[in-house]
């Protein structure tokens, strides 16, 4: 049980990158943007390209963060200049990445056990901590400067950022990059933690991020004094412990998949019965 909470922590925190890169799109900007299960795969592939050609494993994955902001640029060239629906916009990125992955390393699996990672740099869950605060810490950071408010301005009220004489186009552009670019370093992370990138490791990705992002607004929605990056993490952490407890139950790892929608449906059905309770009273 030990050894399984352990893993079930250290992917807790990979996940916890995950969603706050999640909570850019979903909560501030109020963008469904599916293209996150091509940029989490092309993270650890722009990784295993970089690190197998002799490169730092620190510098590979900052690339990940570089290549995967890159592909947010599609996604808001598709929904902003082609003019397509933003769910559909994040389908056809992922699906060109999909192909773009392949295309990185010539392969859809890449085995990284000889190769250097940023865990060689202490414990691994000690250095997957500093990650998620570095991250979680400069995220809060922007969110208070002019630009940051701007952005959450932007997914609140459109309206009062153009009555500013502001291009609200630009920050859906930030947005998404800064989004996918996160998201990237923490397929880079998942790549280092089990040794190998695979073509098929960002399917159902969102599902995952969502349901950290649920159950941290679920468990803390009475604290005001939590932000939403915190509840992001805190979610993380608690969905892949949950999930941690339902293998230890008995359950097959190949029920992880419905496992997991299992707990969306779950938290989303007691937050509405909280609100129709609400309204009742």
């Amino acid at each position: 049980m030990n050894s399984l909470l352990t893993i079930s922590l250290e992917q807790g925190l990979i996940f916890a990158v995950l969603a706050i890169g999640v909570f850019i799109t979903y909560k501030i900007l109020d963008f469904p943007d599916m293209s996150v299960e091509g940029t989490f795969p092309l993270g650890a592939f722009i990784f295993a390209k970089f690190v197998t050609g002799g490169m730092n494993p620190v510098t590979s994955t900052i690339l990940a963060f570089v290549f995967g902001s890159l592909a947010g640029i599609i996604t808001y060239f598709l929904h902003i200049k082609m003019r397509i629906a933003s769910l559909l916009a994040g389908i056809l990125t992922m699906t060109i990445l999909y192909s773009v992955n392949l295309r990185i390393n010539g392969k859809a699996n890449i085995p990284l056990y000889n190769n250097g990672s940023v865990f060689d740099y202490g414990n691994k869950i000690l250095v997957l901590a500093v990650i998620v605060i570095i991250i979680k810490v400069l995220m809060d950071i922007f969110l208070k400067t002019e630009i940051g408010y701007l952005l959450i301005a932007t997914g609140d009220n459109e309206t009062l950022v153009k009555s500013l004489g502001v291009s609200c186009d630009k920050f859906k552009l930030l947005g998404l990059m800064l989004s996918n670019g996160i998201v990237s370093v923490s397929g880079a992370l998942m790549a280092q933690s089990q040794g190998f990138s695979d073509i098929n490791m960002g399917t159902s990705i969102i599902v995952s991020a969502l349901a950290s992002i649920i159950i941290g607004d679920t468990i803390l929605k009475k604290s005001t004094k939590i932000n939403g990056t915190t509840r992001a993490v805190l979610g993380a952490v608690s969905y892949k412990i949950i999930g941690g407890f339902a293998i230890d139950l008995g359950f097959a790892p190949t029920d992880l998949k419905a496992i997991s929608a299992a707990i969306v449906i779950i938290f989303i059905g007691y937050n509405n019965m909280s609100f129709f309770n609400f309204k009742k009273k």
